[in-house]
């Protein structure tokens, strides 16, 4: 097993509370670093999951304002991490297609720019929650492949222009992952043996294994590493 020391760090972990972002968070929290998390929810108690060992910071980030008091509140990190996202059920409209939006790309833009001068400080590190679909395309979800794509491509050029300011700027790509964004196509078995199918691995992948990529990119080991993607995906792009 890697093991990674995040030991006097600092890390902000977006949609931290469940998930593919609790994954990430506890990651870091296992290898020592000081943990921030947002969520929606009003507390921390108001989820299901034990939340103690992180510091939890309430910010509906489809609000600009809250993105502001977020970056407020939480202060000097050393590690950004942009996981937060959602789909919606009705993305070939404006209304659901611009919600996505927002929170997907907008949020994770606005907070890069927000932290920005802090993490050129202390030569920290961002990296961006993409997703397949920052590859691919997902024909019943526009609005998720739109947003995806454009933060592949931001994530290219803020690594680009923020090199000299010595930060790093990387993205993860996840593929279909066990959290409760999937659990419609797990719990339905048609769906669920197409997925499956389609997927070499043979199986949906865990948000620990999206973790460790995280965690990667985050230390030390990747120094030399900024502007690029890892796809973690059990070989479903592969096809």
């Amino acid at each position: 097993m890697i093991r990674f020391d995040f030991a006097g760090k600092r890390v902000l972990v977006t949609g931290g509370s469940q998930g593919i972002g609790l994954g990430i968070a506890a990651a870091f929290a296992d290898s020592g670093a000081d943990v921030v998390i947002s969520g929606t929810r009003a507390t921390a108690a108001d989820y299901d999951e034990d939340l103690a060992r992180f510091t939890y910071v309430q910010a509906r980030l489809d609000r600009p304002g809250d993105r502001a008091e977020l970056a407020g509140r939480v202060g000097a990190i050393d590690i950004l991490v942009n996981n937060a996202g959602q789909s919606h059920p009705r993305e070939y409209e404006m209304a659901g297609y611009g919600e996505v939006i927002e929170v997907n790309l907008n949020a994770a833009v606005e907070l890069c720019y927000l932290f920005h001068p802090v993490l050129r400080e202390r030569a920290g590190t961002i990296v961006n929650i993409g997703s397949c679909a920052s590859f691919i395309a997902i024909g019943y979800a526009p609005a998720y492949t739109a947003s995806k794509t454009a933060l592949l491509g931001f994530t290219r050029a803020v690594a680009d222009q923020w090199a000299r300011d010595g930060i790093r700027v990387n993205l993860v790509a996840p593929g279909f992952i066990a959290t409760r964004m999937t659990a419609e196509v797990r719990d339905d078995e048609r769906k669920h043996g197409a997925m499956l199918r389609a997927i070499p691995a043979r199986r949906f992948g865990t948000p620990g294994e999206v973790a460790a990529a995280a965690l990667f990119l985050a230390s030390p080991q990747a120094s030399y590493i900024t502007g690029q993607s890892i796809v973690v995906d059990g070989g479903l792009m592969i096809r």
